[in-house]
């Protein structure tokens, strides 16, 4: 029962994890119809960041600071680049953040070099918060968990029950009558697409002393990111919620689960008689299959509901 207790834990943690992250790219795509495949880079620059920041004025300033520099940097990468580039269609948007996101890698292999940096959980948060059924819970991951709570709540209250949310909505779908009451529709897309990668930096900083702060993080999580934002529905913030809970229950409980169709057999007290190469996927344990599940997922939903769990609009 404790060793489900914390795989739970684990998960949620894990999923919460995957939602700050994702919640950013949902929040662009459903704003502004972007898929931005440098949105990984951002998590990786917020993390970086918040290294650098950390050394000089600790980690708590870093955890704000560094999110605002993401913020205005994601700003300025749709001011001065998506915004030229929009025009051409979304082919030319994919394109551009595509190179972005090797531009970002490349620089940040120039300045930090390719060895992972040192930056760890901050002392006064690096203790077991409590004790349940003998297994220990840091602080530091209730730490993020809660905030990524808060991050949800937020943005929820933010586009459903305030004026800046449904101005936001109403740009996309209907830009020219928003601007006709006065509002600088390009500023407002500006300002969403900074705030999505200021979330993703905000990510990085909480993860990045737990994950590793290496050049690989950003190619580590950026496929996973994409496939809760499918998986969950394109611009859906309830839809990339669940969707990041049950990636991160999936995979958090098939690593620890060392079972195999063989090893289930022989419980049974069965054997099977095949041939060497079907032994081979029959003693395939489930901790084994662990990192393809969430892309099983994502080609099951993609056939079964196109638009995913609780999208409006087809991938």
């Amino acid at each position: 029962m404790d060793v489900i207790l914390f795989t739970v834990f684990n998960s949620l943690l894990y999923g919460m994890l995957l939602f700050m992250l994702s919640s950013g790219l949902t929040l662009i795509f459903g704003m502004m119809g972007i898929l931005n495949f440098a949105h990984a880079s951002f998590f990786m620059l917020g993390a970086y960041f918040a290294y650098q920041i950390s050394e000089i004025l600790g980690f708590y300033p870093a955890l704000f600071i560094a999110p605002i520099i993401i913020a205005f940097c994601g700003a300025l990468v749709e001011r001065y680049g998506l915004r030229r580039v929009h025009k051409f269609g979304h082919v030319a948007e994919l394109l551009f953040t595509f190179g972005l996101f090797y531009i970002i890698e490349e620089i940040v292999q120039m300045i930090w070099g390719k060895v992972p940096v040192g930056y760890h959980i901050p002392l006064s948060m690096d203790f077991p918060l409590f004790t349940l059924m003998g297994m220990s819970y840091p602080a530091y991951q209730m730490f993020t968990l809660t905030i990524s709570v808060a991050i949800f709540l937020g943005l929820f209250a933010i586009l459903t029950k305030t004026r800046a949310g449904l101005i936001i909505k109403a740009a996309l779908t209907h830009p020219e009558i928003v601007s006709s009451l006065g509002h600088n529709v390009p500023k407002v897309f500006m300002m969403v697409f900074g705030l999505g990668c200021g979330l993703a930096g905000l990510a990085g900083v909480l993860a990045g002393n737990t994950l590793g702060t290496e050049p690989a993080m950003a190619l580590m999580l950026g496929p996973i990111v994409f496939v809760v934002v499918v998986v969950g529905g394109l611009g859906s913030l309830k839809g990339a919620l669940v969707a990041s809970l049950l990636i991160g229950l999936m995979q958090t409980f098939a690593i620890s689960l060392d079972y195999s169709i063989n090893s289930v057999m022989e419980l049974l007290g069965l054997t099977l008689d095949i041939e060497s190469l079907w032994h081979i996927l029959v003693d395939l344990t489930i901790s084994q299959l662990a990192p393809i599940l969430p892309y099983l997922l994502l080609v099951v939903i993609l056939i079964a509901r196109p638009r995913g769990l609780f999208g409006t609009r087809d991938v």
